[in-house]
């Protein structure tokens, strides 16, 4: 689970790193419709957290931020008539899935005898 944590804090940086960075990110924000702040909004918050993701102390955090990160760019895709939204949701699960291990979330099934 730890390999997975960094796959996906690492990829997250540098997809986020694109989109602040890249020529044709600002395009496509620009032929959206979107402002040029917003682009820079959510690359440079959603590395911000991915690195929070990665630190030990501040993995939880971290976590829900890029959840939050997660669910406020596939809204925005979506009022942008772009339903491609399936890269965000398996980001969303292996952070989730992250988070779940590293609370220790074991499944326990009671017994009850009678």
């Amino acid at each position: 689970m730890a390999g997975l944590q960094w796959v996906v804090g690492l990829v997250l940086i540098v997809e986020s790193l694109r989109l602040a960075l890249d020529a044709t990110a600002a395009r496509h924000f620009a032929q959206a419709g979107m402002p040029s702040w917003m682009r820079h909004a959510l690359a440079w918050s959603e590395i911000a957290a991915a690195i929070l993701f990665l630190v030990p102390f501040t993995t939880v955090l971290g976590g829900y931020l890029l959840l939050l990160i997660f669910f406020f760019a596939a809204a925005l895709h979506v009022l942008h008539g772009e339903y491609d939204i399936g890269a965000l949701a398996v980001y969303a699960m292996a952070v989730l899935a992250s988070l779940a291990y590293r609370s220790g979330a074991t499944l326990e099934v009671a017994h009850d005898r009678r």
